[in-house]
């Protein structure tokens, strides 16, 4: 796709295209890499965000950790973009691949095992691609997104940032690409059930809270019309809808009730 001015233009809004060249102007972008025909970056807004484009996807399929909700795309997305058509970032995967060309499998071995030990998500990614069928629970998946919300709220009972839970919703949609439908199940279900149990302290960018919670319940229910269960096993999921109907604040009631529904149904 060619990445030009009027191309990232109509990404998004004129007002945000403005403060996107602000951004880029203002050297906000602390961190620009390409590997491959992915671009990741780290741009300075209100926090420190992560960007990715990939540049070979239909609208570059761009990801910010910011909370903004459209329409469109976001300013860091739009700097990016722009920074990467001013001058496209070398491309690191060359240098990578003929390192792994030259590197022993037993150094390899012993530098992912070190890497694996420090880096508990890379842990579970890795778990997720390679490993045998996990029995992550959603309630130790639900404990992550507590420990988030407790990290935010350490100086002020109120949440007023977004919270980056892409490392949650990119884990569920690794083990969706492997057909383990029932652990992604289970990623969703803490997810969306984590941050609706924190949503009354939430004060800020709520739109990136009910639509994280949205795309997480929606993926949940996907899962499990997919995946291969039986009868008693699609009933207990049904029977958990059931209770958060019962359970959650009137507005995320109709949420659930939706998606019990929808899995009835089989929609």
């Amino acid at each position: 796709m060619t990445i030009d001015e009027a191309t990232i233009h109509e990404l998004c809004t004129n007002v945000v295209f403005e403060r996107g060249q602000t951004y880029r102007e203002e050297g906000r972008i602390r961190q620009l890499d390409r590997f491959g025909k992915t671009v990741t970056a780290r741009v300075q807004g209100t926090e420190l965000y992560e960007t990715r484009v990939h540049l070979d996807s239909d609208e570059f399929d761009p990801h910010c950790t910011c909370p903004y909700s459209g329409p469109g795309e976001c300013k860091h997305v739009v700097a990016v973009l722009l920074a990467v058509a001013d001058e496209m970032p070398d491309d690191e995967s060359k240098r990578i691949d003929d390192l792994l060309a030259d590197i022993s499998t037993e150094n390899l071995r012993t530098f992912v095992s070190e890497e694996l030990t420090r880096d508990p998500e890379m842990r579970e990614r890795f778990l997720a691609e390679f490993g045998d069928e996990p029995t992550v629970t959603p309630g130790e998946y639900r404990q992550e997104v507590d420990r988030l919300f407790d990290q935010h709220t350490q100086e002020y009972p109120v949440v007023t940032g977004a919270i980056d839970f892409s490392h949650l919703t990119d884990l569920a949609e690794r083990y969706r690409e492997n057909d383990n439908y029932e652990q992604a199940a289970a990623v969703y279900r803490g997810l969306s059930e984590g941050i609706a149990e924190h949503m009354n302290i939430v004060d800020g960018a709520y739109d990136h809270y009910s639509q994280t919670f949205q795309s997480a319940l929606d993926g949940y229910v996907e899962c499990i019309s997919t995946a291969d269960l039986n009868e008693a096993t699609v009933e207990e999921h049904a029977e958990y809808l059931e209770t958060r109907v019962d359970e959650a604040v009137d507005y995320l009631a109709r949420r659930y009730e939706k998606a019990l529904d929808d899995l009835e149904s089989g929609e």
